[in-house]
């Protein structure tokens, strides 16, 4: 149950984070994106089935207030959650790498889906130009916040699990 909570919590903090405290931080509008770093970070933590969970939430969260339809997101962040998942095997808690590598493929995966089906089937067809002023952008900036935010999601994760082992 306690980590129910923990979890509920450190989605809606992700969520409060990434629309507030990060949006007034932006570059040129753009600001790192705190629902991939967590989504990503349960399912290679956790494995597939709990990063598909969080990632599903943390998607249906970014529908309800950001988009226009119901479920895109949580349909791709569900996506990403799965495939970290996948990497639940060659995970070392004290290892920065393969997260921030992790981390920045979702990022990737997650701006490309967004451009084909928001953009692309638009009628956008300027590939160069969102890559260059968005997608890249939002990379780094998304991998500077993975290196401030992850060591906390770490220790709390870690927490929860000694806190399992005990009862």
């Amino acid at each position: 149950m306690r980590r129910y909570i923990v979890v509920i919590l450190m989605i809606g903090v992700a969520f409060i984070l990434q629309s507030t405290v990060f949006m007034a931080f932006a570059i040129a509008g753009i600001s790192p994106n705190i629902m991939i770093i967590l989504t990503s970070s349960f399912g290679f933590m956790r494995g597939r089935k709990e990063g598909m969970i969080i990632g599903f939430f943390c998607g249906l969260l970014a529908d309800i207030f950001f988009g226009d339809i119901i479920g895109f997101y949580a349909l791709i962040y569900m996506f990403l959650g799965y495939l970290n998942g996948l990497f639940k095997t060659i995970f070392y808690p004290e290892d920065i790498k393969l997260p921030i590598i992790l981390i920045s493929a979702s990022e990737i995966v997650y701006c490309i889906l967004c451009y084909v089906f928001l953009f692309m089937l638009r009628g956008r067809l300027h590939f160069g130009y969102y890559f260059l002023h968005v997608i890249l952008p939002e990379i780094v900036y998304t991998i500077v916040a993975t290196l401030v935010v992850y060591r906390g999601i770490l220790f709390i994760n870690e927490w929860l699990e000694m806190h399992e082992k005990r009862s």
